[in-house]
């Protein structure tokens, strides 16, 4: 029987039977409450290669501005980059509006304010330059997907401005690895964390 796509965290509408679940994750230091449903990734805790990411993630090292949460779901990444940076603007995008309801509920739950949280296929609605690109990529979309997402990052980033992605090395950590060399440059493997790959080029 073919798999039914529409009910996919990637899809635009997940056609899915509603089950809200409620919890708290501890991300950076600062405990935060989710709502999530069923028709997004990682529904019932925060994956594991989110907290890599953000566990690696240097904010030190990025320049003044706004950061990106590309393909952010129902939010844990630019939440929590949000919660523990005040001071910087966090926007977060994705193609999944049901997510996308969700990250909204979430930034009002915790409290969140230095968040705008919008509808884009990758950077099809992104207009602004960044300081920090941060995603953890659906590979389920496809590698196409996944590809766009890394070398698109380059038009959208400031000068000094940081790329970071985490990716399993059996899910195509290397080839990405390559795409952000040919993109950027340069391409440091900042992080190996049980099979995960934390991956990060600068806009020099």
């Amino acid at each position: 029987m073919a798999e039914n796509l529409t009910n996919h965290y990637y899809t635009q509408n997940p056609d899915v039977l509603h089950e809200e679940h409620h919890w708290p994750f501890t991300l950076l230091g600062n405990e935060l409450l989710f709502t999530t449903d069923n028709g997004v990734f990682s529904k019932n805790r925060v994956d594991y290669g989110s907290r890599a990411l953000l566990e690696a993630f240097n904010a030190d090292k990025t320049p003044a501005g706004p950061w990106l949460d590309l393909g952010t779901g129902y939010g844990p990444i630019g939440l929590a980059l949000a919660k523990k940076w005040p001071e910087r603007q966090i926007t977060m995008v994705d193609v999944n509006e049901l997510a996308l309801d969700l990250a909204r509920q979430n930034a009002v739950a915790n409290q969140i304010e230095n968040v705008e949280i919008k509808t884009s296929d990758i950077y099809e609605h992104v207009t602004q330059r960044y300081a920090a690109i941060l995603t953890n990529p659906p590979v389920r979309a496809g590698k196409q997907v996944v590809t766009a997402m890394l070398t698109g990052a380059k038009e959208h980033l400031l000068p000094g401005g940081t790329l970071t992605v985490v990716l399993q090395k059996k899910q195509g950590a290397p080839s990405a690895e390559k795409n952000m060399k040919a993109t950027f440059g340069n391409c440091e493997i900042i992080k190996k964390d049980k099979g995960y790959y934390i991956l990060e080029s600068t806009l020099r």
